[in-house]
């Protein structure tokens, strides 16, 4: 634990945690549900939320920042990537909001990281746009996130057209673990949040009350795992997700990709939900083809601010 205290205005205080208390997770986790009523997206990702409880984990830092004993704010700074620098999220209770507490938390984020750092600004806010200015970063990625119409009158989903060879099944909590985490690791090398996922990070998702074998789609050729759809539902908001579509460098390029996700949007469809939504890179052409072509248009931005390299 360090104490973050100086400099600080009275009455306000950060305390950086390694692992949080039962308690001051759940507390966190009131304070982002309340701030994501409030502005209509969650400041802290999905990765984020799971790490607030389970113990300790390697490169997880958690901030919290206190005025007059209330917690007022919450930073989490991951620094696990070999090359990136650390990524950080951060949100304030929008009941105490206009009092420094977002610049109090950025800055002793940015401390804490060498002043090093890639911050988030989940749904592109105005607000986070400024800090990221006033802290003295600058643009680096845009994440979008995309929806497309399921229910009745909409247009038409497209049909599942496997390559020759290929067969579908859905993922078998257990049996599947080992093969999918290669195949993921295979599928997204280039990309470091989702290809670095762990035994952990698969079982902190199959623990939520949202994970479905029945939505999670495997492709097989041969008896080996060469691409998935695992499809995810917003119970509360009534959306489906295309939640992760991946598959192995040697499979590209032949369809299965769209297939996947075909068979995904049919499931999603066929379980009664109005809508479906995905997040993609802006900087994913190929990507963003495909899925405009399958229909989705964006519903909004995530922004990542980072210090210059």
């Amino acid at each position: 634990m360090t104490d973050a205290a100086a400099a600080l205005e009275p009455g306000r205080h950060i305390e950086i945690l390694d692992e949080l208390t039962e308690e001051q997770a759940a507390s966190v986790l009131d304070l982002i549900h309340e701030a994501a009523r409030s502005d209509g997206t969650t400041a802290v990702s999905e990765q984020g939320r799971l790490q607030l409880r389970g113990g300790p984990r390697e490169g997880i830092r958690h901030f919290l920042l206190t005025d007059a004993d209330r917690l007022a704010g919450y930073g989490q700074l991951e620094d696990t990537d070999p090359v990136e620098a650390p990524a950080a999220e951060l949100v304030v209770h929008p009941a105490l909001r206009g009092r420094g507490h977002g610049r109090a938390l950025g800055s002793a984020l940015l401390h804490a990281s060498g002043k090093r750092i890639r911050v988030w600004a989940h749904g592109g806010k105005s607000a986070a746009r400024h800090l990221a200015q006033v802290l003295g970063l600058t643009l680096f990625r845009e994440l979008r996130q995309l929806r497309r119409p399921l229910g009745p009158g909409a247009a038409g989903l497209p049909e599942a057209a496997l390559p020759p060879g290929v067969s579908v099944r859905t993922f078998v909590p257990g049996e599947d673990d080992t093969a999918w985490l290669a195949a993921n690791a295979a599928a997204f090398a280039h990309h470091p949040e989702q290809g670095s996922l762990t035994q952990r990070d698969l079982d902190d998702r199959m623990a939520q009350p949202w994970f479905d074998a029945k939505g999670f789609f495997l492709a097989e050729r041969e008896g080996e795992l060469i691409g998935f759809h695992w499809t995810k539902v917003h119970a509360e908001e009534q959306l489906g997700e295309v939640y992760v579509v991946g598959v192995r460098p040697g499979a590209q390029g032949g369809g299965l990709g769209k297939a996947l996700t075909a068979i995904g949007l049919h499931h999603l469809a066929a379980s009664g939900l109005p809508t479906a939504m995905l997040y993609v890179d802006a900087d994913n052409p190929a990507a963003l083809a495909v899925y405009e072509g399958l229909g989705f248009t964006t519903h909004e931005v995530d922004l990542m601010y980072r210090t210059e390299s």
